[in-house]
């Protein structure tokens, strides 16, 4: 090459050294474009990696196509088996099942017969997560133990943060949850601390905060959120060449980090639990159009809150518009359109959309806040429809799975309470609903601590208690208007004798 290409070329490097991908991205493909001045593979896998920064998904699978062939013709199985590897993780964001695990065979093919190198960490990142979505825990625990070995052996911070993470998942699902918290404690002070790549530290922000919400871990997903929006705000910066450099500006076309849609989506979870019900809506429909199109499973989640706070404030119409979207972006969007059907009166279509997605759903130990809500949701409908055995089965359930976490205490002793109250044994009742009540004040949730002093209301007066009982209603008429709950300000106002606002149209 030229001297004035070399010098394009080590220009290219240096930006994407310090993820300056916009930069990278446009150098790498004018050097691209000349036929004389063909691009090596690691050179290849950069222009990759700055074309997905650059919001360029397809782009980015054809580089790393071409990177893989530049590998196998140069005769380097660990390049080329990374190659197969990110390709086949990326056909399977796309959609692209078969695909995926054709290139994820092709990994095999370059990796297994290696020596122990760092590459072999992604496949036993894979065989872990395979292991555990069969329910073979054992083999999902050895092969995440065998990722972190190659990961202390090649002195990745990178490596070493993804193994924690994927041993953490393994472990939570595995019901040996301090164990997890532990690895992940320590997988996020490295995140936060900003000790490793954009891509990893990206990744790592969607991981844990799922783990963290599957867990049902309110406290670290509402300040690891917080972490990853503040790392995404903008202007987005890349990572520094060196400790002393400073940050330069950065990436995309639209100056925009492309994380920062799936992090917003897990906020918008977050928000929707603290009752910042209105801003929980905007920043969902802002994730929507944000999330890469690799990673539409964020997306489905926001729009499912969204028809959640949509729900809950009577706007059943736009409730089901959002939850049609989850849905046709691949999420099961229940219990939530279930508690829709009850909300229309049609108890017996909710009763069966409940029942349906409990039978749907694998491991409960995989995700057990989506199991508690579900559980949560079963035993509503199943007092709705006079099925007491049914919702006293549905509680019985949830306790079990509650075990000492907070969040999930507070569920089971609500519906535990509910269905005490509906067997007319409503001192028990008062008892499960008032450290229920304690559980969600302490968690800052507003709206279930809300529904839980209708309850006690109903339980108060039933001991003859009046004056607890309009104290409670009118504590909870209070949350549910601040919130917008239309239809629950006006239940609280009708026990109550006062009059609340029509629900808005929808």
């Amino acid at each position: 090459m030229s001297a004035p290409t070399i010098d394009a070329m080590t220009r290219a490097r240096a930006a994407a050294a310090r993820e300056s991908w916009a930069e990278a991205y446009g150098l790498l493909r004018a050097q691209d474009a000349h036929p004389s001045r063909a691009l090596t593979g690691d050179d290849l896998t950069t222009l990759a990696d700055a074309a997905w920064w650059s919001g360029r998904v397809d782009e980015s699978v054809a580089a790393r196509l071409r990177a893989h062939a530049a590998y196998v013709a140069g005769g380097d199985h660990r390049g080329a088996g990374l190659a197969s590897w990110w390709l086949s993780y990326e056909y399977a964001a796309l959609g692209r099942p078969a695909a995926a695990s054709g290139w994820l065979h092709r990994a095999h093919h370059h990796l297994d017969d290696e020596p122990p190198c760092p590459e072999q960490c992604f496949l036993a990142w894979t065989d872990a997560e395979t292991a555990a979505a069969r329910g073979d825990r054992a083999a999902a625990l050895a092969a995440a133990r065998r990722m972190t070995a190659l990961a202390v052996r090649s002195g990745s911070p990178d490596l070493l943060a993804l193994s924690r993470q994927a041993e953490a998942s393994v472990l939570l699902a595995d019901g040996r949850r301090p164990e997890a918290l532990a690895l992940l404690d320590e997988t996020m002070r490295a995140v936060t601390a900003g000790e490793l790549s954009g891509m990893v530290t990206g990744r790592l922000y969607g991981l844990v905060l799922t783990r963290c919400m599957e867990a049902a871990d309110l406290g670290r997903a509402v300040e690891w959120t917080n972490a990853a929006m503040e790392w995404c705000a903008p202007p987005w910066t890349g990572r520094p060449a060196d400790p002393g450099a400073p940050p330069l500006p950065v990436s995309a076309p639209s100056g925009e980090n492309p994380f920062r849609g799936v992090c917003r989506a897990h906020r918008v979870q977050v928000l929707d639990l603290l009752g910042a019900w209105a801003l929980a809506e905007a920043e969902a429909r802002q994730a929507c159009r944000e999330v890469p199109v690799d990673c539409l499973g964020s997306a489905a989640a926001a729009y499912y809150v969204a028809g959640d706070v949509q729900r809950r404030q009577g706007r059943l119409a736009e409730a089901a518009v959002s939850y049609a979207h989850a849905h046709d972006l691949g999420r099961i969007p229940q219990p939530g359109l279930a508690l829709l059907r009850l909300a229309q009166g049609r108890a017996e279509a909710a009763v069966a959309g409940v029942d349906l997605a409990l039978a749907c759903l694998g491991d409960p130990r995989h995700d057990v806040l989506g199991r508690a809500r579900l559980l949560a949701a079963r035993s509503e409908v199943a007092l709705a429809v006079h099925d007491l055995p049914g919702a006293a089965g549905a509680a019985a359930e949830l306790e079990l799975l509650a075990g000492d976490v907070p969040l999930l205490r507070a569920t089971a002793g609500t519906a535990r309470g509910a269905v005490a109250l509906a067997e007319a044994r409503p001192e028990p009742a008062l008892r499960l609903l008032r450290r229920a009540l304690a559980g969600w004040l302490e968690l800052r949730v507003p709206y279930e601590a809300a529904r839980v002093r209708m309850l006690l209301a109903a339980a108060g007066r039933a001991v003859g208690d009046e004056a607890a009982a309009r104290a409670e209603l009118t504590a909870a008429r209070a949350v549910f208007e601040r919130l917008g709950a239309v239809p629950d300000a006006r239940r609280a106002a009708a026990a109550g004798g006062r009059r609340t606002p029509a629900a808005r149209s929808g």
